[in-house]
């Protein structure tokens, strides 16, 4: 079985470590866990690695966040995976730092990088697992927060979650999405 991981970002050394790009320290982790590695490939960084008998193509999208959509469409119709065999790893700022949530779809929630998603698959039911980076910036700030850097005082939380995410994406694999929803989302 075959399954596309799409980590959600912006390329440049700019936006490393930052709130928007959790998406890739997720992907990141998972293909360093499971012992591969990515290389530049078509509109995206790429990474396959195999798991329990199954494979993983995972995808860091080279088409800037607002385009994220371009990329995802072309891998998943490249390795011909299914929708329900693809999880979209996103930033959230209406969760909470330290929340964790997986859905089977749902709207937007003003994300650009979803919106191109569902403007380029034409359906927002698709996997995903939102990580939480809440909302603390002053009013008009939020692009500022976005694009920030975590702070000392978030690292231990964002390193946990990290972690936490890369389990997440096992039990999604190997148990299906509701078994997944059950067990991870409080």
């Amino acid at each position: 079985m075959n399954f596309l991981i799409v980590g959600l970002g912006n390329i440049g050394v700019e936006y490393d470590a930052t709130r928007h790009n959790i998406g890739f320290d997720v992907a990141d982790a998972f293909v360093i866990k499971h012992d591969g590695k990515f290389d530049l490939d078509r509109q995206a960084f790429k990474a396959e690695v195999k798991w329990k008998g199954k494979k993983f193509i995972v995808i860091k999208p080279t088409t800037y966040m607002n385009l994220s959509g371009k990329a995802l469409k072309y891998w998943l119709d490249k390795e011909k995976i299914s929708i329900e065999n693809t999880l979209v790893l996103v930033d959230d700022l209406a969760l909470p730092l330290g929340t964790l949530r997986v859905r089977s779809g749902g709207s937007d929630a003003g994300h650009n990088g979803l919106k191109n998603i569902h403007l380029v698959l034409q359906t927002n039911q698709y996997p995903r697992l939102r990580f939480g980076i809440g909302n603390n910036f002053p009013k008009g700030r939020q692009v500022d927060f976005v694009l920030g850097k975590w702070t000392p005082s978030e690292l231990p939380i964002v390193k946990e979650n990290v972690l936490k995410s890369v389990d997440i994406i096992e039990s999604w694999a190997t148990q299906g999405i509701s078994k997944t929803m059950t067990l991870y989302n409080k």
